[in-house]
């Protein structure tokens, strides 16, 4: 499989890990959008939310799980932060196995600015 993050998983790409267990791994961004900006991922290789079976939903609530100890470690949880998973290449998925952005460290303001 030529899956970034799959390989980031099993060690032969290198990573900045914030926070691993047997099912989720989070490490820093390499291209950072925030001055906090941290990658969660399941283990488990799926391609898309879409694809997500009702067998890989607890693996949801343990991405969440490490979202708030991630948030915690980088400080951010107090403040906030904003936790983006996007869907297909219309959302601007590069990496086809799912994972979740996590933003923070300053003001990022309305994801719709007219609204």
């Amino acid at each position: 499989m030529d899956c970034i993050f799959c390989k980031i998983i099993e060690g032969s790409v290198p990573s900045k890990k914030i926070y691993e267990n047997d099912k989720v791994l989070a490490f820093h961004d390499i291209q950072p959008a925030a001055p906090v900006h941290a990658l969660i991922i399941p283990k488990k290789h799926i391609e898309t939310m879409n694809d997500v079976a009702e067998e890989d939903l607890s693996l949801i609530g343990d991405i969440h799980q490490a979202a708030q100890i991630v948030a915690k470690e980088l400080g951010v949880a107090e403040s906030g932060y904003r936790l983006i998973n996007n869907c297909g290449k219309h959302s601007g998925q590069i990496v086809f196995h799912i994972h979740y952005h996590l933003l923070g460290g300053a003001p990022l303001g309305p994801l719709n600015p007219q609204a």
